[in-house]
């Protein structure tokens, strides 16, 4: 496992499932990313986190998200149940507050264009759930 690290993130390449994945963290919430090898290869400890935060969000796919801001009480929301291939170090499943269902999951995918890059694999699993 190759990992980089920097103020407010952390990205590693899992050589077993040939997986490039990042991690934002903000005031206590974080979210996972499958990122492409070419983001991972421009990370940097030395750039700044706001940099390395818009590399990542802009050329990744979220996997998993954990909120705890003072909007209202914590979330989690998994976008990919594969989201520990991608950065095994994530050990944060059984976080303080609710996972949502994977119908509401389902539903922000399809409403929020920030979560299309989900669409595809989302559908797919739907159609597994449905087949049961």
């Amino acid at each position: 496992m190759q990992i980089k690290e920097g103020s407010g993130w952390k990205a590693g390449y899992n050589s077993e499932k040939n997986k490039y994945g990042a991690e934002v963290i903000f005031q206590g919430s974080w979210d996972c990313y499958e990122i492409p090898a070419s983001t991972f290869n421009s990370l940097s400890k030395n750039m700044s986190g706001s940099d390395a935060e818009r590399l990542i969000t802009e050329t990744g796919r979220r996997l998993y998200s954990h909120v705890n801001d003072r909007c209202g009480p914590p979330y989690t929301v998994v976008l990919d149940d594969d989201y520990a291939d991608y950065c095994p170090w994530l050990k944060r499943k059984n976080e303080a507050g609710k996972t949502w269902s994977e119908d509401l999951t389902d539903a922000a995918v399809e409403l929020f264009e920030s979560e299309k890059k989900n669409r595809e694999q989302r559908r797919k699993k739907r159609e597994q759930r449905k087949k049961k």
